[in-house]
């Protein structure tokens, strides 16, 4: 019997979803250790939250680690004492919407009971690897696994701080510049002034969580469109495919046009626009990668912005709390960037520059930052990235959103070689991809690296 090793660094969803299908999938002789510093797999950014006001997005029907699997996750949760408790996770559809937290208790178990069940050893290593020379992962506590295979699952770096607000409230008290820290908003009194820069997915978790709190003051949101993300479909919907065997279009403002046009024949038909948007990201990979890098280039400058709100929508019950505090009043949301900052003692000063507007005057007692993770710069937040970025072994991709990769998902080095033995799973890995952001295409992926990694011959990893 051949011994293999296959080290997954990264234990959010991405990496848990590897290391099961691995399990599923594999052998006996092969081992699999998943290195992850929390205590607990699959308890990154998106679903290690323990707020109950943070929802999972969809609904748990479509939430699942294999197209095979499709519902199981919905008929867990009704099992679950959780469903009992939580009767606010029933929308008026018959569908469910958790709690974040329960997805990732439902991955969590499902790797435990891979480990029970399955010929492949499966480990998690409460650790953080922080190099990989020689196919040998060191770890922060210096501990040294020669692998196989690696396979990078690190999805989401720390939000980035914009350069004027860190230069200008550096250290303030009234400055929550990671949200997602944990309590990050508890101290906020009920009745204090709220700026949120970013009108994305995060700050609806940082309105639903205010709105949990009590709190009372008004909160102003901005961005440089002011896009809020768009609700999902509710009730019961059959798909509705495009025609892909027709002449296709060949860059981002042909593609606009076309959908445009679905999205009204759809409206003639007195179809939802999102139908028209779910098939365009089941098909989205192989649209992404028709495009020519300007024209990727182009969609990212442009259009990402427009397409986020659609693709990336919200539950419901946090919809509901956005529309509720926007029609009181207490909730503004605006399309401004902000021209200056400032630090007026316990205040801060705001002045946000609206297209063709005056500027605007603001003083509040809190800004937080909800831009999101700063995926530009995802190589230089992580020790082992930086070391293998370093040594010129992987490197970033052309369009600033992770890790370069080829078609099997392999990084490649500075010099444009693969490196057949060094993987990336998830996210990173969307520049080459595109649509990899959605949990239905990450474990997609996480399955095909998986599947990439048991169809060919274990060697040595060269790191």
């Amino acid at each position: 019997m051949t011994e293999r090793h296959i080290v997954i660094v990264g234990g959010g969803f991405t990496g848990t979803a590897v290391a099961i299908h691995l399990a599923r999938l594999g052998d006996a002789g092969l081992t699999v250790t998943v290195v992850e510093p929390r205590a607990q797999l699959a308890q990154g950014v998106a679903y290690g939250t323990r707020d109950p006001s943070h929802r999972i997005n969809v609904p748990a029907d479509r939430m699942q680690l294999s197209a095979a699997e499709q519902g199981d996750f919905d008929r867990w949760f009704r099992a679950s004492p959780a469903y009992q408790a939580d009767a606010d996770a029933r929308w008026q559809d018959g569908k469910v919407y958790p709690q974040r937290g329960q997805f990732g208790a439902y991955i969590a178990e499902q790797f435990a009971r891979a480990q029970q069940h399955s010929a492949v050893r499966l480990h998690h290593l409460c650790d953080r690897a922080v190099a990989l020379e020689q196919g040998v992962v060191t770890t922060a506590l210096g501990k040294k696994l020669a692998a196989d295979e690696v396979v990078l699952a690190i999805s989401h770096p720390p939000p980035a701080l914009p350069r004027t607000v860190a230069l200008a409230l550096e250290g303030h008290p009234g400055l929550i510049a990671d949200p997602w820290r944990q309590d990050a908003l508890a101290g906020i009194a009920s009745d204090e002034r709220v700026a949120i820069m970013g009108s994305g997915l995060s700050m609806s978790d940082v309105v639903a969580t205010l709105q949990r709190h009590g709190h009372r003051g008004p909160v102003l949101a901005f961005s440089r469109r002011g896009l809020l993300p768009r609700p999902n479909l509710s009730g019961e919907f059959d798909p509705r495919p495009l025609d892909y065997q027709q002449p296709q279009p060949s860059g981002v403002r042909a593609w606009l046009r076309r959908i445009r046009k679905e999205v009204a024949l759809a409206a003639e038909q007195q179809l939802p626009w999102q139908l028209v948007l779910d098939d365009i990201r089941l098909n989205g990979q192989r649209i992404w990668q028709q495009l020519s890098l300007n024209e990727q280039r182009r969609f990212l400058r442009h259009l990402r912005p427009w397409w986020d709100v659609h693709r990336y929508r919200i539950a419901p019950q946090v919809s509901a709390v956005l529309e509720q505090w926007q029609q009181s009043g207490q909730l503004s949301v605006n399309a401004a960037r902000l021209a200056a900052v400032n630090a007026r003692g316990a205040e801060i000063e705001l002045l946000l520059q609206s297209r063709g507007a005056v500027p605007q005057n603001l003083t509040v007692d809190r800004l937080i930052i909800t831009t999101g993770p700063a995926h530009g710069g995802l190589l230089q937040s992580d020790a082992l990235l930086h070391q293998l970025a370093s040594a010129g072994i992987i490197q970033s991709d052309p369009l600033a959103l992770g890790i370069l990769v080829n078609g099997h998902s392999q990084t490649l080095r500075q010099d444009g070689r693969a490196n057949p033995h060094l993987y990336v799973a998830g996210p990173a890995a969307r520049a080459y991809f595109g649509e990899l952001m959605g949990l239905p295409q990450v474990a997609e992926h996480a399955e095909s690296v998986a599947r990439q990694l048991l169809g060919r011959d274990a060697e040595r990893c060269p790191g």
